[in-house]
């Protein structure tokens, strides 16, 4: 059967369509009503918000580094400053993928492997978001037009204009003024974030470490409106940074490059003090080096050739260079011994070439096998005879001599401004205990009181001892500074001064110095006869290579860099104390024939006048008996 035709009901179809109707409305209302929600959220409720994101992302506050502290020297001459250069500047952030955007600049510069692997390794040191980091100094006008013209391939890639460390005097004072360098991971968690903001150079070694605080200076911002790329489009508001402040050293470059020019190329160190104040006037540790590598990046080979150099430029010889004093430290014996009643000026040592200690057959020998007959204290230190300094060392003992030392300086640190200095050896019972686990036995005091043995000094402890020969026991802790801005560095800390018995006593230690140079058995009276103004000094050799019982030294059987170091204290004129110094030549062999030449040309450098020749009136003798020495 034919199947029924359905009608259309149009009631139902009109119904069904008003629902529709209504429920779309429905929605679009809702989600209108959702919309202006969220609008008037955004725009009503967090309008301050909003307005506060959209502006800093239009302006910045960028950091302006401090210009840092100049340095000179006691004349006016600058040791370091600051010279202008354009850097080439990474910002990680807005480069993307910047290990293709250094090899891009590599490719642009043309430069090579060892240059990108010291970009990327700069790139990757710790750093603060959005912070341009140098990875390229003191750009050529040509590569400063490359990377111009490259632009668009170098996002996040700025030429700015640094001023840079710089040492117009090389590596004349490498040693005590030291260098700045990068700021490494670890600096970087130890340093106050806001203060260092922009800076990327820190003092590393010298005087630039040990016053990084006052050299740096404070930090100052502006205010920047950039575009989208970052660019900036002008400064809306700027804070000036406070600069760092000027120090003026004491060292004073004339007598420093005349100490250079007296070691002559060999191996060793020059320390000159200024007895009454501690002014370090001449610090030289050869060989040196360049330190403005170091500023802006050294590379790798050049690195390991300074590294592994057997010269060791890198060594700071005055400060952490440890040697056995030998017998520069017999007067300073000489006067312990008196004021500790174990001897007289009078009492005389019979000197067969040897001593031997009572019940003992062990000879500890005298430099001179032959002996010098009755000796006293005067001819013993003018002589730097063993065989009476032994004596004395074993009727003082080590504790005694220990004691004695150690107020002169020995085995401690004595430097007020000298970061890298190391505090010596004076040894001690307790010490050779703690340390080896041995009790300290008889002939190693005797070893003791001629500078040997356990004993280690630096050149700068030597030249303090010898400062207080000088000023008779009055300490004043040996430093570089001079003034830091507008204040005088002051002599904080101080050990107590050297208060003896009798204070006749330093005279003799004095005399016997000055017998030394002008005596007529005196070790270094060649050099002493040659002098227009008076001087006391003290030889002395340290032993590299022990030498068996019984054996002579001999030369050319030593390798060079085995042979003993000459070492050489002085003071002058002995009247009228004005400059102390002390002089260490490795493998110099003699004191007085190579240590001491050194010693005389730097005394002649500051007290002769350079014009006439002869000693400079404020210098004489009568200067200071009539009070007006300086």
């Amino acid at each position: 059967m034919p199947q029924a035709i359905r009608l259309k009901d149009h009631e139902k179809d009109s119904r069904l369509i008003r629902k529709r109707a209504i429920v779309g409305a429905a929605v679009v209302l809702l989600m209108t009503s959702i919309l202006v929600a969220r609008m008037y959220y955004l725009q009503v409720v967090q309008f301050e918000h909003h307005t506060t994101l959209a502006e800093n992302n239009r302006i910045h506050v960028q950091p302006i580094p401090p210009s840092r502290g100049l340095i000179y020297d006691r004349n006016g001459v600058i040791i370091a400053d600051n010279r202008p250069s354009f850097s080439l500047t990474l910002t990680r952030e807005r480069a993307g993928d910047w290990p293709r955007v250094l090899d891009e600049v590599v490719s642009v510069l043309e430069l090579g492997s060892e240059e990108r692997a010291l970009f990327e390794k700069r790139v990757r040191q710790g750093r603060r978001p959005f912070e341009p980091v140098p990875v390229l100094f003191e750009l050529s006008e040509e590569q400063i037009a490359r990377i111009a013209i490259n632009q668009f391939r170098l996002p996040g890639v700025e030429v700015v204009a640094q001023l840079v460390r710089h040492y117009p005097l090389g590596d004349h004072f490498a040693h005590s003024v030291g260098y700045v360098g990068r700021i490494n991971d670890k600096e970087l968690k130890k340093l106050d974030p806001v203060a260092y903001s922009g800076t990327h150079h820190i003092g590393k070694t010298g005087i630039e470490r040990f016053y990084e605080d006052e050299l740096h200076g404070q930090v100052g911002y502006e205010e920047v409106e950039t575009n989208a790329r970052g660019r900036v489009l002008r400064v809306l508001k700027r804070t000036d940074p406070t600069p760092g402040k000027d120090i003026i050293l004491s060292l004073d470059v004339r007598l420093q490059e005349a100490a250079e020019n007296a070691l002559a190329g060999r191996r060793g160190a020059v320390v000159a003090i200024q007895p009454q104040t501690g002014e370090v006037l001449a610090m030289v540790s050869q060989p040196s080096f360049d330190p403005n590598p170091f500023v802006t990046g050294i590379g790798f080979k050049a690195y390991a050739d300074l590294r592994d150099s057997i010269d060791r430029p890198l060594f700071n010889r005055v400060l952490r260079g440890l040697y056995p004093p030998g017998s520069t430290i017999k007067p300073m014996v000489a006067v312990a011994g008196l004021d500790a009643g174990v001897v007289t000026p009078q009492t005389r040592v019979f000197d067969p070439g040897f001593y031997q200690l009572p019940n003992h057959s062990h000879k500890y020998r005298n430099w001179n096998r032959t002996g010098d007959g009755w000796v006293d204290m005067d001819l013993a230190i003018a002589r730097s005879n063993d065989t009476y300094f032994y004596s004395m060392a074993h009727k003082m003992g080590v504790d005694r001599m220990h004691d004695y030392m150690s107020r002169f300086g020995l085995g401690q640190r004595v430097a007020l401004d000298m970061f890298e200095e190391t505090g010596g050896l004076m040894p001690s019972r307790e010490w050779k205990r703690a340390r080896l686990r041995q009790p300290w036995y008889p002939g190693e005091t005797l070893i003791l009181g001629i500078g040997q043995g356990y004993m280690q000094t630096t050149p700068l402890q030597l030249a303090q001892a010898t400062v207080l020969m000088a000023t008779r026991g009055k300490w004043i802790r040996p430093h570089l500074a001079k003034s830091i801005g507008d204040d005088p560095v002051l002599n904080t800390n101080p050990p107590p001064d050297i208060v003896l018995r009798d204070p006749a006593f330093w005279d003799h230690g004095i005399k016997g110095m000055e017998s030394v140079m002008h005596g007529a058995r005196g070790t270094a009276r060649k050099v002493g006869d040659a002098s227009l103004y008076r001087i006391a000094g003290k030889s002395g050799t340290a032993q590299v290579v022990a030498i068996k019982q019984g054996e002579k030294y001999d030369r050319d059987k030593v390798a060079e860099r085995h042979r003993d170091h000459a070492l050489f204290v002085a003071f002058a004129p002995a009247e009228n104390p004005q400059i102390a110094v002390s002089v260490m030549v490795e493998n110099g062999e003699s004191g007085s024939g190579v240590a001491a030449p050194v010693v005389k040309q730097v005394l002649d450098a500051w007290l002769l006048d350079e014009k006439t020749g002869q000693l400079k009136a404020e210098y004489a003798p009568q200067a200071a008996a009539t009070g007006t020495a300086p």
